[in-house]
């Protein structure tokens, strides 16, 4: 029984053993030993790839980082910016005003006026003798061979006779036509005019029979409106306008009740609106470049008129004792010019256009300008530049001279030269655009082809390409795999500097007239507006925030341009 009680014993101990074991092991695998290091050993090393470590030391550069913000705005700005807009790149805003313009004059004629019947026989000189033999009171005078008979009927009107036959009056009346087609025959203001001047209230004329009025209309038998006699000479400063009686009698009524030199009247003739050319702002000067700037494609300045009725003011002007006659009409125009509002945060520009939706539109027609013709640079440059490194010989030495060939170029001359030619053609603003950024792509590359060439002179002779030749690849594999890829820092900062001068040089162009025409938007054409001196002085928000858009885009592009360079070489701190 001993026996057997001590086995029992055993077996429990070695059960409770086991027990302990497993609770042991269930520790052990909830919270593992951690395993020890060396300092050397190489499972401390954290590996990171190529891409990482450029990333890694991106970041660390505040400068590039800024820029990096600026870039990622400015496109945010300008491509999402214009699809959130309520307004359209070329959307016109209108508003009416009150015009006042200067219409015309009106003077009472105190100097004898001249009609000839017979211009060889009363013309010019037979008028001036006239003229004296009436202020010396005489009735008869000569001119060369000719004698005239001067017939006094008034103090204002005289008659001229040659051989018993009427050939010229002079009389401080006028004759004015009731009708804007009417043509009044000499004979007729003859008679009116000495029926005025004798107080008849009869006349014939041309064989038909006129009444003359007290106020000095005249009727025709059938109780026709014919003409009217009056002092007082009207004109407008139109050619193509013409004066009612009615405008005339209402202008008459206004001087004789004016007061200290001053009068206005209304009246409703829509003939009489005229629309009114765009207006010039002062002390407006011409590009000096002696360049034409004049957009074809840009939209042209309409009023329209919302009333036939117009308000006219009569201003006296002692020094020439008439009346100046000014218009105040209600009109339809651009709303230009107008200052930041909540409608428009930041105003409006000379058509009317509003100016944050064109800067957000503009944006993205110079970013996309910059960027194609860089890469269009780009891409032509590290090939030839690429080709004539690593071969040299002829090849270089055509190549170089190619090169010479398109430094020595006058690009600024062709270009305005190619933008005034499509000027002349009417060139399609798209097409347009495509065409300069054709333009400014060919002509640059020039200056990436000669860096890609020295630095591929200086690594061709390297060891890495030596070992290269030696495993047997391809000259094309070794320029483009091998030699290319460690020119990219310095084409990166090379690229980027040329982003900022090529958006800056469409800028010029647009400046000019000769880049993005209407209705695209570019920064450069919005700055346009500064070859005003009056808009650039007064209106600053036309044109300052596109310069300062142009700017920080800039700086932007540069300070990115300077981070890659440092990201991508080895020899910097990381």
């Amino acid at each position: 029984m001993a026996d057997r009680k001590d086995k029992i014993n055993e077996q429990q101990v070695e059960q409770e053993i086991r027990e302990e074991i497993r609770e042991e092991m269930k520790h052990a695998d909830q919270e593992p030993a951690q395993e020890q290091y060396s300092l050397n050993d190489d499972r401390r090393v954290k590996v990171l790839s190529p891409g990482m470590l450029v990333a890694k030391r991106f970041i660390r550069n505040r400068m590039a980082v800024t820029g990096l913000v600026i870039l990622v705005f400015m496109f945010v700005f300008s491509f999402i910016g214009g699809l959130i807009s309520p307004y359209g790149q070329d959307q016109f805003f209108y508003t009416d005003k009150t015009i006042r313009r200067d219409f015309g004059a009106a003077k009472e004629n105190t100097e004898f006026q001249y009609a000839s019947n017979n211009d060889e026989v009363f013309g010019l000189t037979a008028q001036a003798r006239a003229m004296l033999a009436i202020q010396q009171g005489k009735t008869t005078f000569s001119n060369k061979s000719d004698n005239f008979t001067l017939t006094k009927v008034s103090d204002d009107f005289y008659s001229v006779e040659y051989n018993g036959q009427v050939v010229g009056y002079a009389g401080k009346e006028l004759v004015n036509a009731s009708a804007k087609d009417s043509t009044l025959s000499f004979e007729f203001n003859y008679q009116a005019l000495l029926a005025s001047a004798s107080g008849a209230k009869e006349f014939t004329a041309d064989g038909v029979a006129y009444t003359l009025a007290e106020d000095g209309s005249i009727t025709s038998q059938d109780g026709a409106d014919v003409a009217y006699v009056s002092n007082i000479i009207v004109n407008a400063i139109s050619p193509d306008v013409f004066l009612s009686r009615d405008f005339k009698e209402k202008l008459y009524a206004a001087i004789a009740t004016a007061e200290n030199g001053k009068a206005a009247f209304s009246y409703t003739d829509e003939s009489l609106i005229v629309a009114e050319e765009p207006e010039e702002e002062p002390d407006t000067e011409e590009p000096s470049s002696g360049i034409n700037t004049e957009d074809p494609n840009a939209p042209t300045q309409e009023d329209t008129p919302t009333s036939a009725t117009a308000e006219y003011d009569l201003e006296y002007d002692p020094a020439t004792m008439s009346w100046k006659i000014l218009q105040e009409k209600p009109s339809r125009q651009y709303d230009q010019y107008s200052f930041p509002s909540k409608d428009h945060w930041l105003g409006t520009d000379m058509y009317g256009m509003d100016m944050l939706t064109r800067l957000m539109y503009g944006g993205r027609v110079s970013l996309i300008i910059g960027f194609i013709v860089v890469a269009i640079e780009g891409s032509i440059g590290i090939v030839m530049g690429g080709i004539s490194g690593y071969f040299g010989g002829w090849v270089d030495n055509l190549i170089m001279r190619i090169v010479d060939i398109f430094y020595c170029i006058p690009s600024m001359p062709i270009i305005i030269i190619l933008g005034a030619a499509m000027d002349a053609s009417r060139v399609d603003p798209t097409i347009r655009m495509v065409y300069l950024m054709l333009i400014l792509g060919f002509l640059g590359w020039a200056g990436i082809a000669r860096l890609v060439r020295g630095q591929i002179l200086s690594l061709r002779e390297q060891e890495f390409m030596t070992a290269a030749e030696a495993c047997g690849i391809s000259a094309w594999h070794r320029i483009f795999r091998h030699l290319i890829p460690n020119v990219i820092p310095q084409l990166i900062v090379t690229c980027t500097m040329s982003l900022g001068s090529t958006i800056l040089t469409e800028a010029t162009l647009s400046f000019l007239g000769l880049g993005v025409k209407y209705p695209f938007a570019s920064w450069g054409n919005i700055i346009n507006d500064v070859n005003n001196a009056y808009v650039m002085t007064n209106y600053l928000f036309i044109w300052v925030p596109a310069g300062i858009c142009l700017l920080i885009t800039v700086l932007g592009f540069n300070f990115v341009g300077d981070g890659l360079r440092d990201a991508f070489d080895p020899k910097m701190k990381r």
